[in-house]
């Protein structure tokens, strides 16, 4: 199936220039791409990007019903806040909710300096939730987890360190693939990724995620997808994965066809438009796209999130998360703006669903 992709993204972004790429067609060696991470099979080569306070049990259960995800994974999670819940014997981490029982291939993602304790929190996942994968965040450019307790992208300025936390982690997690998120690096100035990416593989990574903006970007500005050459040329035996503003399914397919990368991450718009990859995945087997979701299918998706969210939360805590996932999923879209500042003041679920069944009615009426 030939089909006509556009990026419409900003001016100095990697990926800007339309450009005509052919989908692949059944059986075709583009349209059945799988990527291996460790024993593990990943078709399509699509990701979920682990997101705090968003990818949930609830998005997780919305996505894999929408379908087209090759690897699914959960919010990251602190081993030094694993281990202290332990000692206080209570219950696991919320962001753990739900991942035993839950279909596979699923990654969970976790998060520290120390390499004892990520090692010891990483035995105890592989050996409690059995998860497909492990991820070990090397990304996140939040100030409460660089400046404030030095994790995440803040140890991209110590590739050494980075190699010893995966090593112990590798070590521990056995036999589970762990693979490792990280950026191009901590600075525009200090961009070393393709140094850390070789790092990960002597380190005995399966894989490395890279978002292509610094952390000093945080999620400003352009990801530069031109980098990925150079990271992919230190890689020899694991796949790399690419991240950062892939807004639509066409623009997932351009990203796998354009440069050497051998899956993509999608984060921001998983939710804001999660049908995405349903959508990706079709146009990689050479299959019929299927269309948007209507405002009513729109509509339906935002309860069916909203039951599952009540499951797993109180009231109060179920409203705060749907006000987060109404506003992402409305974004962009006529009449959005009231919409946000409606759900924003709802105080409780019936007021929220309320605001929703009017805006997408409208939405309804006008399409």
């Amino acid at each position: 199936m030939n089909q006509r992709l556009l990026f419409n993204l900003h001016p100095s972004s990697a990926l800007r220039e339309p450009v005509e790429r052919d989908c692949g067609s059944p059986g075709s060696a583009a349209a059945n791409r799988s990527v291996r991470l460790g024993g593990v099979t990943i078709d399509p080569p699509l990701f979920q990007a682990p997101m705090a306070g968003y990818t949930n049990y609830a998005l997780r259960q919305l996505l894999r019903q929408l379908g087209g995800v090759g690897l699914l994974c959960t919010e990251m999670v602190s081993a030094r806040g694993f281990l202290e819940i332990d000692v206080r014997k209570q219950s696991y981490p919320d962001r753990l909710w739900g991942v035993r029982d839950e279909p596979r291939p699923l990654a969970v993602q976790i998060w520290d300096n120390d390499p004892g304790k990520l090692g010891e929190v990483a035995a105890r996942i592989v050996e409690e939730f059995r998860p497909s994968t492990l991820d070990i965040n090397f990304g996140c450019p939040a100030e409460e987890i660089t400046h404030r307790v030095s994790c995440g992208a803040f140890l991209l300025q110590f590739p050494e360190k980075v190699g010893e936390l995966t090593a112990e982690v590798v070590r521990r997690a056995a036999p589970v693939p762990v693979t490792a998120k990280i950026r191009l690096g901590w600075t525009d100035s200090a961009i070393n990724a393709p140094e850390t990416a070789a790092v990960l593989e002597q380190a005995g990574a399966a894989a490395v995620f890279v978002h292509a903006r610094t952390a000093q970007q945080k999620y400003r500005g352009s990801a530069d997808w031109d980098r990925m050459a150079e990271i992919k040329s230190r890689l020899h035996r694991i796949p790399l994965i690419g991240n950062g503003d892939i807004r639509t399914w066409e623009e997932a397919v351009t990203a796998l066809r354009r440069f050497p990368v051998d899956g993509v991450m999608i984060g921001r718009a998983a939710v804001t438009r999660p049908w995405l990859f349903a959508q990706a995945s079709a146009a990689l087997a050479g299959q019929a796209v299927p269309p948007e979701p209507s405002p009513e299918e729109q509509r339906d998706l935002l309860l069916g999130l909203c039951r599952s969210l009540t499951q797993q939360f109180d009231a109060r805590r179920a409203v705060i998360l749907m006000r987060k996932y109404v506003c992402r999923f409305c974004l962009g879209r006529p009449g959005a703006k009231l919409l946000r500042t409606q759900v924003s003041a709802a105080l409780d679920m019936e007021g929220l669903i309320r605001a929703v069944d009017a805006f997408y009615l409208a939405a309804a009426e006008s399409a």
